[in-house]
């Protein structure tokens, strides 16, 4: 919760119960910076490292709906704050492609500010978790300058109706997904080295 009243239904407003970012308010519950409670999956450290060496292979390979799946069990798993945000950044990132595929310039760019902000904040906390957080940062904003560019010469557009052939399951998701061509937008790589 925020410092913002609230009003139960029918009653009197109350202050709001004020909690600190990142300190877990019971043992199902984790508190955002944004002051949200977020569920809290405990996991066993050896299933929560499987699941993302997981992810990131999946991402390597291209499939990015499978590495957003595959890394959301790590994060609601994640008691520490910076690992919460790192894994969250990289589901965003992996959002990100989920769109790219899908050719939702949108989608992408919502995706990429969204993985940004969270590895910001992971980086601002001091754990690196093995990542080069500020590379992959500049890849980011790198990536957010290419959408922003003025396009170069248009390609031939699909003619209306004509339907624009799926992408793979795991890489843009559920079928039917995909309305327009796929972006030219290269994913910046995930390289893990050991945890600190």
């Amino acid at each position: 919760m925020t410092g913002r009243a609230r009003r139960p239904a029918g009653g009197p407003v109350r202050p709001a119960r004020v909690v600190d970012p990142g300190r877990v308010a019971d043992p199902g519950r984790i508190v955002d910076p944004r002051g949200r409670a977020k569920v809290l999956r405990p996991l066993p450290a050896a299933e929560r490292e499987a699941a993302v060496a997981r992810g990131l292979a999946s991402y390597a390979r291209g499939d990015f709906y499978l590495a957003h799946e595959e890394l959301e069990p790590a994060w609601m798993a994640a008691h520490d704050l910076g690992e919460r945000e790192t894994l969250g950044g990289l589901i965003k990132l992996a959002a990100a492609f989920v769109h790219a595929a899908r050719g939702n310039p949108a989608g992408v760019r919502t995706n990429l500010h969204g993985a940004r902000e969270r590895l910001a904040r992971a980086a601002a906390t001091g754990r690196q978790d093995g990542y080069d957080l500020p590379g992959l940062l500049a890849a980011i904003d790198d990536r957010l300058a290419r959408l922003d560019a003025p396009p170069g010469p248009a390609e031939p557009a699909a003619l209306p109706g004509s339907p624009v052939p799926d992408p793979p399951h795991d890489v843009a998701g559920p079928p039917g997904r995909a309305r327009r061509p796929p972006l030219d937008l290269q994913p910046p790589p995930l390289i893990r080295g050991s945890p600190a």
